[in-house]
């Protein structure tokens, strides 16, 4: 997302990352990666189930979020969802490009 960025974010959109990880830990991880956007803990894991995108066990870990990508409008309202069972897979995003700018 950091490297496409321009591409995705502008007047009416705001990317935003989410994770299971502690706010720490998210806001050394953005400092090293450079990330441009704001990361957001879900370390109680309430959006990542409410959005399905959540591992019941991933290897030898529990509770991890799936590979995840959401355009939610400004009424709160899903317009586009990928959920990945692959956590090595990104996501397409000609797909979020297309919905972000049929979505207005």
């Amino acid at each position: 997302m950091r490297d496409n960025i321009n591409t995705l974010q502008n007047d009416n959109t705001q990317v935003v990352g989410i994770s299971v990880d502690s706010p720490f830990s998210l806001n050394a991880w953005a400092e090293k990666e450079g990330y441009n956007f704001p990361l957001l803990s879900d370390f109680n894991k309430e959006v990542s189930a409410a959005y399905g995108s959540l591992y019941e066990s991933l290897l030898v870990f529990r509770g991890v979020s799936k590979r995840s990508a959401f355009v939610v409008d400004k009424s709160g309202t899903v317009q586009y969802a990928w959920v990945s069972e692959d956590a090595g897979k990104l996501p397409e995003l000609d797909p979020i490009r297309d919905c972000l700018a049929k979505c207005g």
